[in-house]
């Protein structure tokens, strides 16, 4: 244990017990008197802390409120979420984090993570160097440019990577002090903030090209030299920078992005597992995405890999995916589309009515990644039932006011038939006498399994074939009862199982893959459990 004693040693969240602490460990550190008399266990201090929040009522003062218990008492806080992820995991992430991150600067008391200012391009090394561990080997990063579907929130954005690093943890074990949240700080286009008082960011507006590629490239080769086996993970930032970004760093560190590669493989399992439980082939599938940018890029580029995975060439995967943006339907007579989105665009009427585009198109899926809050309106699900037996809605924006549809639209406008999957959580719906589960495509069942793959092999690289493996092995553990109660994915409830089968899969890639710079072991399984947190005292 650190060299704490008394009053400190209960300030710090990683040795704090409270009242757990035993009767000899109070004499040792100097702690009598400082607790009450009472020996707690910590199944006690749970359902102190339960009792506690029940008596909250709004979500963000929960959340406010288990953000404490983080910083006061960390194993107590992984046992609790653990323990029940399915009432902590909305709490601790989404959708109450972007609400959190909205108010960040009101309602912040002691901050967990590192703040980069674009001021601080030439001290970044010196300032990664105060963080109070030396072995570091995630860090969640953003610049805040595009949290979640609420847009601009500069420094505010923070609370982003808290979570995630948060869930890598508690869904998967990653031990907590090898992780670290960052905010690079390039100001901020948020007028309400750069007019806030509280806000606690540069008050300027946000720095881009040149001067902003050149502050994220020596961001990287820092936090390398300081931390040498570091995984970067990019989170929320704006589609072009997400992008350019990733393809400029991923064949040079270990790195990736869960918006795009973290997404692209929650909602590959999804298709898979659908695929699978109805006794269809994967490759018979067609998916039309409403929104264009980094998130459907990811999802479509992976879906290309798993066709080509499953015998179709690349040419014949291409004609399965197509997209439908701010401007329409993607077809080739367009003049305005970026270059990452013209190898998804193809021969066809034009036409800007999605409706419309899904009787021209007929696709098996559609996907949602547009932030825009119910676009998915009634003529688009009915479409949608006309050319398929059991149409798959995937409305994947979040938070849940930026869902393209709700989970009883969808189920009551295709008339029970839909195959639902959302980013955000809703609520089972009934309709005609029959109960229907929505599934939540979240990709806390990817990037904390991916977190503690990387963490046992001590990954070189992260690569899409690491995240084809990882949505086949989550769709694998979905039953046919789960399927017949409307499930596409594994209960969340389950997530430390889920994810421990996934990091299994994962890490036996990696080692055949020779990415891995720690020795093969004789048994994957029981080498990558035994590098797992466990929050006890």
């Amino acid at each position: 244990m650190k060299d704490l004693k008394g009053y400190l040693m209960m300030r710090d969240p990683r040795f704090n017990k409270g009242t757990a602490f035993t009767l000899e460990e109070r004499k040792q550190y100097g702690l009598e008197g400082l607790l009450p008399d009472q020996i707690e266990t910590i199944e006690t201090q749970m359902f102190r802390v339960n009792e506690q929040l029940e008596q909250i009522v709004a979500p963000i003062n929960k959340y406010i409120y288990l953000s404490n218990l983080l910083e006061t008492n960390e194993t107590l806080f992984f046992n609790l979420v653990s323990n029940d992820p399915a009432k902590f995991l909305p709490l601790v992430y989404t959708p109450t984090v972007g609400e959190a991150c909205e108010k960040f600067g009101h309602i912040t008391r002691r901050v967990r993570g590192v703040f980069i200012s674009i001021h601080q391009k030439d001290r970044i090394k010196e300032i990664l160097r105060n963080w109070h561990e030396e072995d570091i080997r995630f860090t969640v990063v953003t610049d805040g440019g595009r949290i979640l579907g609420l847009g601009d929130l500069g420094v505010c954005g923070l609370g982003i990577p808290i979570g995630k690093l948060a869930l890598y943890t508690a869904c998967a074990g990653v031990p907590p002090q090898h992780t670290l949240p960052i905010i690079l700080d390039v100001g901020t286009n948020n007028e309400d903030f750069l007019n806030d008082p509280l806000y606690p960011g540069l008050k300027q507006k946000r720095i881009t090209g040149k001067e902003y590629d050149d502050f994220i490239e020596a961001f990287v080769v820092a936090i390398n030299e300081v931390f040498p086996k570091i995984c970067i993970q990019w989170e929320d930032f704006k589609g072009v920078d997400a992008i350019r970004i990733l393809n400029k760093f991923k064949d040079k560190v270990c790195t990736y992005n869960d918006d795009i590669q973290g997404t692209a493989a929650i909602a590959t399992a999804g298709f898979i597992s659908i695929s699978r439980l109805m006794g269809k082939p994967f490759k018979n599938q067609k998916f039309l995405f409403f929104g264009a940018g980094a998130a459907a890029f990811g999802i479509a580029d992976l879906l290309v890999q798993k066709f080509q995975k499953d015998g179709l060439s690349r040419e014949e995967a291409l004609e399965r995916i197509w997209m439908f943006d701010i401007n329409g339907l993607l077809v080739q007579s367009r003049t305005d589309l970026a270059d990452y989105q013209k190898q998804f665009s193809h021969q066809g009427e034009p036409t800007n009515d999605l409706a419309t585009a899904i009787l021209q198109v007929k696709p098996t899926a559609i996907i949602g990644v547009s932030t825009v809050g119910g676009a998915f309106n009634q003529q688009v699900i009915e479409n949608m039932s006309l050319v398929n037996e059991r149409p798959i809605i995937f409305p994947y924006s979040n938070p849940t006011s930026h869902s393209e549809c709700t989970a009883e639209q969808a189920y009551v406008w295709s008339k029970g038939k839909a195959i639902f999957a959302s980013g955000s959580p809703f609520a089972a719906v009934e309709f005609e006498g029959k109960t229907f589960t929505p599934g939540q495509g979240n990709n806390v069942f990817i990037f904390p399994a991916m977190g503690l793959a990387i963490f046992a092999t001590e990954a070189k690289r992260v690569t899409d074939l690491m995240f084809i493996t990882a949505a086949e092995a989550v769709a694998e553990q979905v039953s046919q009862k789960d399927f017949e109660m409307g499930l596409i994915y594994p209960s969340v409830k389950n997530i430390l199982e889920v994810s421990v089968n996934v990091a299994i899969k994962v890490a036996t890639l990696i080692f055949d893959s020779g990415l891995a710079t720690v020795d093969r072991p004789d048994d994957i399984s029981a080498f990558v459990k035994s590098k797992m947190y466990v929050p006890t005292y």
